[in-house]
C-alpha cells in the first residue's frame, strides 16, 4: 500500500513540475515570437526606427521583470498572470505599430536593429 501511494506522490510531484515549467516555456516561447514579430516588421519597413527602438525597451522591461520575479526559482500563477498581461499589451503594441500609417519609405535604406 505505502508504493502506491508513494508512485502516486511522485506522479502528481512530477506533473506538477511539468506544468510549471511548460508554462515558463509558453512565456519564453511569447517572448521570442513577439522579437520575431517586431523585427519582421522593421524589414518590411511597417515599423519605422524609433518604434522599434519602443517595441523593443518593452519587450526589455517584460524580460527585467520576468528575471526579478522568477528570482526566487519559480514563478507564481499571479506572477504568470502578471507577465502575460504585459505580453497581452505588448503584442496589441505591435500589432498597433505595424499597421499604422508610418512606414520607412522603400528607397531609404534600413537603418539600426
Amino acid at each position: 500500500m505505502n508504493k502506491i501511494a508513494l508512485i502516486a506522490a511522485t506522479v502528481v510531484t512530477a506533473v506538477a513540475a511539468t506544468s510549471v515549467a511548460a508554462s515558463a516555456g509558453s512565456i519564453n516561447r511569447t517572448q521570442d515570437r513577439q522579437l520575431d514579430r517586431i523585427e519582421q516588421g522593421r524589414k518590411s519597413g511597417s515599423i519605422t526606427w524609433t518604434e522599434g527602438l519602443k517595441l523593443r525597451a518593452e519587450q526589455k522591461r517584460i524580460a527585467n521583470r520576468k528575471a526579478q520575479l522568477n528570482s526566487k526559482g519559480y514563478l507564481t500563477k499571479s506572477d504568470r498572470r502578471e507577465l502575460n498581461s504585459m505580453q497581452r499589451d505588448a503584442s496589441y503594441n505591435i500589432t498597433k505599430e505595424r499597421h499604422d500609417t508610418k512606414r520607412r519609405p522603400t528607397w531609404l535604406p534600413r537603418v539600426g536593429k
